[in-house]
């Protein structure tokens, strides 16, 4: 019996063990990256009604408005047959797209609610969902790499409408062929619409703002119709803060005592990330429906923070509740990373699993 399953008063043998991230090595096929393409569970039935305007904020209604009227006028083109390969062969060549602004650019911090507008975007276009696509930055690029340039485009192509969420600029190599692959869709009629991330508290300096964006893109530039969204973070607009870790005794009895539970030690957990692809993270939590982690600690290098990030998005994306021992999360990251040139990602990690934190109060028994 291990420490903390006898401190936490856990006969193993009784009691089912739960599941280990650490045990989990996922095969992801190119397929299922593709197929995956649509709003993440945290986002199935998000529409624009039920997305609630901040009333000091007018800027929030508007963008709902925009957005509206937006996915009402992608109805009707180039629909065709929902039967068809999965990689574009036999598919209609999309027309041309029409001159002026083809996509929406939502520019606003992080929290304000552009993911809920942008998945509710997606649900309100009239189409069928193998012509609609969703994914984060990152995701895209990683199609990019499973299938090919040339290969994704083809998939693409005749799609009605692309969403990217969270447009990161920190890969010059990145920027450029993402800004290739939306110029080739654009080309053969596709809509666009992304999202990305301010700082809170800096609205000058450093931020991710419309006019960084629109520079590189470059060319695209004038097919962006950009909407700005005002506010404060709605995860702890009116919230309570989040609960303070609890004791690595605490975090295994409620593992074992919650069914699809994980349990990972997290200096662990972040030398295994190492070894599975971030593309394959989201197969990483497949079936698991709380993650408990001990042994909470800074994390200590930025490639390790990265992938950590992503995995936070990950499970934000499933709604899977995060309880942990050791220090809050807001400590996860050290004051120079939160000053460099990566803090719009650890800023937008702190407030998801703050928020998954405070989902996993309900699994500790009092």
């Amino acid at each position: 019996m291990s420490s903390s399953t006898a401190a936490a008063g856990i006969d193993p043998i009784a009691e089912a063990a739960p599941q280990s991230l650490c045990a989990r090595q996922p095969h992801v096929p190119a397929d299922r990256l593709v197929a995956e393409m649509v709003p993440p569970p945290r986002f199935d039935s998000v529409r624009f009604a039920t997305y609630i305007p901040d009333p000091n904020q007018p800027s929030q209604r508007e963008a709902v408005r925009v957005l509206d009227d937006f996915a009402g006028g992608l109805g009707g083109a180039h629909a065709v047959s929902a039967r068809r390969s999965l990689f574009g062969f036999g598919r209609a060549k999309a027309p041309k797209a029409p001159a002026g602004p083809r996509g929406v650019y939502l520019d606003g911090g992080y929290g304000v609610g552009k993911t809920h507008l942008l998945a509710s975007l997606w649900h309100a276009t009239p189409a069928e969902p193998a012509l609609k696509a969703f994914g984060t930055f990152v995701e895209l690029t990683n199609l990019v790499g499973a299938l090919g340039f040339q290969k994704t485009v083809q998939t693409l192509s005749d799609h009605r409408l692309l969403c990217i969420d969270e447009f990161e600029l920190d890969d010059p190599g990145d920027t450029v062929l993402v800004s290739t692959l939306l110029g080739k869709l654009v080309d053969s009629g596709v809509a666009l619409a992304a999202t990305s991330n301010t700082l809170p508290g800096k609205l000058g300096e450093g931020r991710f703002a419309a006019a960084d964006f629109l520079r590189e893109i470059q060319g695209l530039s004038a097919r962006f119709r950009t909407l700005r969204i005002d506010g404060e973070d709605y995860r702890h607009r009116g919230l309570p803060e989040a609960p303070a870790p609890y004791s690595d005794a605490q975090v295994t009895k409620a593992a074992y005592a919650t069914e699809g539970a994980s349990l990972d030690d997290f200096p662990h957990l972040l030398d295994h990330l190492a070894r599975v692809h971030p593309s394959r993270y989201g197969a990483l939590t497949d079936g698991v429906r709380a993650v408990c982690l001990t042994d909470v600690r800074p994390v200590p290098d930025q490639s390790t923070a990265l992938r950590l990030v992503v995995l936070a998005d990950r499970l934000y994306d499933r709604e899977v509740p995060v309880l942990a021992s050791g220090l809050p999360f807001d400590k996860l990251f050290s004051e120079e990373m939160l000053k460099g040139g990566y803090r719009k990602k650890y800023f937008r990690a702190i407030s998801r699993l703050t928020a998954l934190a405070r989902d996993a109060k309900g699994l500790v028994s009092e």
